[in-house]
């Protein structure tokens, strides 16, 4: 601990240094979101499918990324905590650890066909896409406001690659899975819990000295030396956090709701798993994918303009998801795609507009906390579309959820009437 201290005093007192640092983290965070990607595929991919074939109906399918989702709001309050008081590397490599051994609970709970073990680690499963998408914290820890959408973006960015290749992997690794004795639509979860551990190894073995802990040192050695203040912090902004959250928590709602109940859907109309894989593959490759084009628009543009879009976006998917033809492979990835990019959209200017509003010495409890909020409302969104698909259909579904969107419209105009004040505290901040 004492080394690493003295290694972040050094590192604060050179411009340099501090620049190498803030690379470096990025490429370490690039490193393990490629393993961790993987790992959050599988529990997207066949969740559903596996509580389905268990339970032997489709009104409880929605449960699994329900759970999942809620014990990733867990997870994200605990991490949030974590890797305030211990630093980023603890707090994220604990989550993704967490998840990786409760992805081998899931490959047991299949083969000894124990719902209640499935639902069990699916929950702790959760902790691994809560260290996913906290990851993205990460990178902004040492950036400048001006670079914060694009640092946010190259975080998520890196998460396709394993995110993409995970669903479609669903097809070899069933046949593995049976090769070795277990049901097939337990092996993705075989490939999750090897990803989700290489990524907790690579951010506990290599994120040294810890970016949050620098920063906080950085933080507080400016009002030291500049302004001769406490170091209890400035405050933060209230009305920042809350616009920034809602974008976040309304744009999950609605992208669970609807991923979740689409290899359902497809099911329903004779897709296989490999044409379901493609659908889910193509969708997160449309989340995280445009993220280097996003984070630059979110810095250069403007973060209301890009929560706008969002809504726009994630009404549009709806639409098309409400209309298109079951048996029409072709449309349904267009509905997936554009769902992925309502929620890419809202992600990364929520994100950006949250870590404008803290400062390093809140920060992470911050963000643990409104990333529960955003888990919770996936667990929502997940819960409810079974249930609503059993009573009506999924063009009802669909379609609710894409005029849900809209009211980020409102949230917006709210928040634009404090532009000026905004702007104002980025000036303080930079100046």
């Amino acid at each position: 601990m004492k080394g690493q201290k003295l290694t972040s005093e050094e590192i604060v007192a050179s411009p340099e240094k501090l620049q190498q640092l803030y690379q470096r983290t990025l490429f370490i965070v690039v490193l393990s979101q490629v393993f961790g990607g993987a790992g959050l595929a599988a529990g997207i991919t066949v969740g559903a499918l596996l509580a389905q074939d268990m339970l032997g109906t489709d009104a409880y399918s929605g449960v699994p990324v329900a759970l999942l989702t809620l014990g990733s709001a867990g997870a994200a309050y605990l991490i949030g905590r974590v890797s305030q008081q211990y630093g980023r590397r603890v707090g994220l490599a604990g989550g993704f650890l967490t998840g990786g051994i409760s992805a081998l609970g899931v490959v047991l709970a299949a083969v000894t066909d124990n719902v209640w073990l499935l639902f069990f680690s699916l929950l702790f499963y959760g902790a691994g896409t809560a260290s996913n998408l906290q990851a993205r914290y990460a990178g902004t820890d040492l950036a400048s406001v001006k670079q914060r959408g694009k640092a946010i973006s190259i975080a998520l960015v890196s998460t396709t690659f394993g995110a993409v290749a995970g669903p479609n992997l669903v097809g070899v690794m069933g046949d593995f899975a049976v090769s070795i004795g277990v049901p097939s639509l337990a092996g993705p979860f075989i490939l999750g819990a090897a990803a989700f551990i290489l990524a907790g190894l690579v951010l506990l073995v290599f994120m040294k000295p810890d970016p949050l802990l620098v920063s906080k040192a950085l933080e507080n050695e400016k009002r030291l030396d500049t302004e001769n203040l406490p170091l209890t912090g400035p405050k933060k902004n209230n009305r920042g956090i809350i616009v920034g959250g809602s974008v976040m928590v309304l744009t999950q709602m609605v992208m669970v709701a609807i991923m979740t109940m689409t290899p359902i859907h497809m099911g329903h109309h004779g897709h296989g798993l490999d044409a379901i894989g493609l659908v889910i593959g193509i969708h997160i490759g449309a989340m995280y994918l445009p993220s280097l084009v996003t984070g630059v628009l979110v810095d250069k543009v403007g973060r209301t303009a890009m929560a706008s879009a969002a809504g726009v976006t994630l009404l549009l998917a709806g639409i098309v998801a409400a209309t298109a033809p079951g048996d029409n492979l072709f449309v349904l990835i267009l509905a997936l795609a554009l769902l992925g990019l309502g929620w890419n959209f809202g992600l990364i200017s929520g994100t950006a507009t949250i870590v404008d509003a803290t400062t390093p010495l809140t920060r992470a409890k911050v963000q643990g906390s409104m990333d529960v909020l955003v888990a919770l409302s996936g667990a929502t969104g997940g819960i409810m579309s079974g249930m609503i698909v059993a009573q009506t259909s999924y063009a009802i579904l669909s379609i609710g959820g894409g005029l849900l969107s809209l009211l980020l419209l409102p949230l917006i105009i709210w928040a634009s009437r404090d532009n000026v004040t905004l702007k104002q505290g980025k000036n303080k901040k930079t100046a």
